[in-house]
């Protein structure tokens, strides 16, 4: 039996609209998995029903064998044992550091964990001021201290560093799978940035318009993403339809006979890192838009109406407007992709 467990839930606000359709899951226990998908997809609503601040319109949510919400059953937020933080930080403004980081404490022990906390992300000598004399980093290792040290068995993360500048945000992604361990927690984490929940998490979920696309490791997501929309989002692959694919050279090669013999419509996974760039003025491909990303260039091409993204080394310098032509490599074999995902009841 997982830690958490989700079966089969399913959440509306409004009547026939569904937020959330048929997720099923399971979280063992001291892992941290991150729920990634684009806004509005259902990533919070699915946080706030494992929190308690929403109750599903069916299916069952478990923690540790204990039924948080079930047909029959539903535990209030503070029975549930499960912290918080949020992506504003939601600390009070009148209290100072170590009142916020003991808001919730309810034994010595826990005031202990809030001391040590502290200690471990930075905050030593910072007790006695107020949120708005602090950092936006203070902040949310402030927030982060307040949610663990009343010692809860799963940890709630939304958005926790979407408001922090680039290098503090990867210092505490990177500090975050640490404390979670030291303080023995299971957490899920709500992010929309793919690099983020590949970086840290254990397992990484992908959910779009309500629906469960893909729940696996970071390595088995990268490698074989099940749907579209994985392959687009996540891995910021070319998605096309095999029959458009054809036409470029050396795909029979690189598909294969099996490959050329499926549905034409049957949609294909080709990588960034799968493309070569040739200039050509009569190419039948057009530069779209191009990115400096230090050390190489991120083109994107207008292929036959199809939009097609990959990296170049720096030197293949094309500008918006010029023609090319693309192949495939040889070692950047495309992968035919699942049947998309549906849901129906």
């Amino acid at each position: 039996m997982a830690f958490l467990e989700v079966k089969q839930l399913w959440h509306s606000y409004r009547p026939g609209e569904w937020s959330l359709q048929d997720i099923s899951f399971g979280l063992e226990a001291g892992q941290l998995m991150g729920l990634l998908g684009p806004s509005g997809c259902g990533k919070t609503t699915l946080l706030r029903l494992i929190a308690g601040f929403e109750r599903p319109n069916k299916g069952t949510l478990l923690l540790d064998g204990r039924p948080l919400a079930t047909p029959q059953r539903w535990l209030p937020p503070e029975r549930r044992g499960v912290g918080m933080v949020f992506q504003d930080y939601a600390l009070f403004p009148h209290l100072n550091a170590w009142d916020n980081a003991c808001f919730g404490c309810r034994c010595q022990q826990d005031r202990s964990r809030a001391r040590i906390l502290l200690e471990q992300l930075g905050l030593t000598g910072l007790d006695g001021r107020y949120p708005h004399e602090l950092s936006g980093g203070q902040r949310q290792r402030l927030a982060l201290v307040r949610a663990l040290a009343p010692g809860p068995r799963l940890l709630l993360l939304d958005e926790p560093f979407s408001n922090l500048d680039v290098e503090v945000r990867l210092r505490l992604r990177s500090e975050l799978p640490a404390v979670l361990a030291q303080c023995g927690v299971t957490g899920v984490l709500v992010t929309h940035d793919p690099e983020e929940a590949l970086a840290i998490c254990d397992q990484v979920a992908v959910l779009k318009g309500g629906l469960w696309h893909q729940c696996s490791s970071p390595r088995q997501l990268v490698a074989f993403p099940a749907t579209e929309f994985v392959a687009s989002f996540v891995l910021q692959a070319n998605v096309l339809p095999l029959g458009r694919l054809q036409a470029l050279p050396d795909a029979g090669k690189a598909l294969g006979v099996a490959g050329l013999e499926a549905d034409p419509g049957r949609a294909v996974l080709l990588r960034q890192e799968a493309l070569v760039l040739h200039p050509d003025r009569e190419g039948p491909a057009q530069v779209v838009s191009r990115e400096f990303l230090g050390y190489q260039w991120l083109y994107q091409l207008n292929l036959h109406g199809d939009l097609l993204r990959l990296r170049v080394p720096l030197g293949q310098d094309l500008a918006p407007g010029d023609k090319c032509r693309v192949s495939l490599r040889s070692e950047g074999r495309p992968q035919l992709l699942p049947l998309p995902v549906s849901v129906s009841r």
